[in-house]
């Protein structure tokens, strides 16, 4: 199993609710097909409970390839740390970079449609 603060991270990545912690983890996953199969598992969950075996393999993934590349590991746990709270408590961080040709809607919670 792997250690607590690793299984919080893989659901929220799974929940996707660290939009710049998925796209970090994503990118260094890239050229792994075991990490990225157990990411693209947990992410079609529809409920990311850290009880999920997928979520858990996640987990053990992110150990993994922590134990490989230390400054990944680094770099992983400081981000977390940066928006952990944010992200345990429901919170919505978004992030829009690059060229964005269109419209970009920031929300939380909708109960209805959206158009524009």
């Amino acid at each position: 199993m792997a250690e607590p603060v690793l299984i919080s991270i893989a659901a929220a990545l799974a929940g996707r609710a660290v939009v710049g912690l998925y796209q970090f983890v994503k990118a260094r996953f890239a050229d792994d097909p075991d990490a990225t199969a157990a990411l693209e598992a947990a992410e079609n969950l529809t409920e990311a409970a850290e009880d999920s075996e997928e979520v858990q393999e996640l987990g053990r993934q992110l150990e993994r390839v922590e134990s490989e590349d230390p400054e990944f590991g680094k770099r992983l746990r400081a981000e977390w740390a940066a928006v952990r709270l944010h992200a345990e408590t429901g919170g919505v961080t978004n992030q829009v970079s690059g060229t964005v040709h269109g419209k970009v809607v920031q929300a939380r919670d909708i109960h209805g449609d959206v158009s524009f």
